[in-house]
């Protein structure tokens, strides 16, 4: 199949998709999924309301055809949807794609890691906020510490994934926890990615006094680890890359709050129950299951596909100043991150 380039109404091209595969979650991290509000009460999705892998298959293979060529799947906790190196080895085989990654919060790796490997899963990005253990414990909700997090990295590790951590920033609540993640990080196989926190959703009690800022950041780190600026692996890529300056590793930040992303972005988001979402930071999406399950498929799923992606002109992050605050937004472990 040969691919064909689309691009949106500010000549953004679409590179790379998102997949949720469920909305559900084994942690309760207050920035994603507080548990006040995700309780036993809470409607998630019942099994019939997911899109089957059948479904997922037919719409990865059509966004492959216009250009797409990295998927991630994420969730919720996408390892918590029964049977996932089955559809790993579907879309591993679509022409086209070149890179399948998985954020995890890495709990259930020591179980799934070769499997995703022998699947056709490249990489995972793995959530962990604090090495204190105790912290990390209220962070997540759960109590869960950091050692089966740490586990679950070297599983991947030995499986032969590579791996990145993930680190949300929050002010007064772990940022005093950047510098021992640093330190213990640049000595490790894996990248450390710290994030600026973020208003996605409508849960989260996102304020902007709460962000830790790249700069901030930066100035934290080199206090200690003089850092210099690298190239990024590709255009859209959302963390700005920076190499110890003694050679020893690599850290990224993502910055959506102090910087914006929104010019090279190329990206779509395919929730659990099939909605289509051109941007993390959306109100609504476009509805698939419900021509998916009146027979789209093919071509005419793929001009669908195309015409959504054509009528784009997400610009959340650069138009954030006159929206927060007013703009109802999906949660993150509907859209996943």
């Amino acid at each position: 199949m040969n691919q064909k380039k689309v691009q949106d109404q500010l000549k953004r091209p679409l590179t790379d998709l998102r997949i949720s595969v469920t909305d559900q979650c084994n942690f309760r991290c207050q920035y994603c999924m507080p548990s006040d509000v995700f309780n036993e009460a809470y409607p998630f999705l019942q099994n019939k309301e997911l899109l089957s892998w059948d479904e997922i298959v037919a719409v990865a293979e059509q966004f492959a055809a216009l250009g797409v060529r990295k998927i991630r799947l994420t969730g919720g906790e996408p390892l918590m949807r029964k049977d996932l190196p089955s559809l790993i080895k579907r879309l591993y085989q679509l022409p086209g794609i070149e890179d399948l990654a998985l954020t995890t919060n890495g709990v259930l790796l020591p179980r799934y890691a070769e499997a995703l490997k022998e699947a056709g899963m490249n990489r995972v990005t793995v959530s962990l906020d604090a090495l204190d253990g105790t912290l990390f414990g209220k962070i997540n909700g759960r109590g869960i510490g950091v050692e089966p997090v740490l586990q679950g990295m070297q599983a991947a590790h030995e499986a032969g994934l590579a791996v990145k951590v993930n680190m949300m920033v929050q002010k007064g609540i772990n940022d005093h926890e950047i510098l021992p993640m640093v330190r213990y990080f640049k000595t490790s196989p894996y990248i450390l990615r710290l994030i600026e926190f973020m208003d996605v959703g409508m849960t989260n009690g996102w304020q902007r006094e709460n962000v830790v800022t790249k700069a901030e950041m930066l100035a934290i780190i080199e206090q200690e680890f003089p850092l210099m600026p690298i190239a990024p692996h590709d255009p859209g890529e959302v963390a700005s890359r920076f190499a110890f300056v003694d050679g020893e590793n690599e850290l990224g930040i993502i910055s959506s709050i102090s910087d914006t992303f929104c010019k090279d972005c190329s990206r779509a988001r395919l929730s659990a129950d099939g909605k289509l979402y051109t941007c993390l930071f959306a109100s609504r999406g476009t509805d698939l299951v419900t021509p998916l399950r009146k027979g789209l498929q093919g071509e005419a799923l793929r001009s669908f596909l195309q015409s959504i992606w054509e009528k784009r002109t997400d610009r959340y992050s650069d138009e954030r100043q006159e929206r927060t605050g007013t703009k109802k937004k999906i949660e993150m472990s509907y859209i996943g991150g």
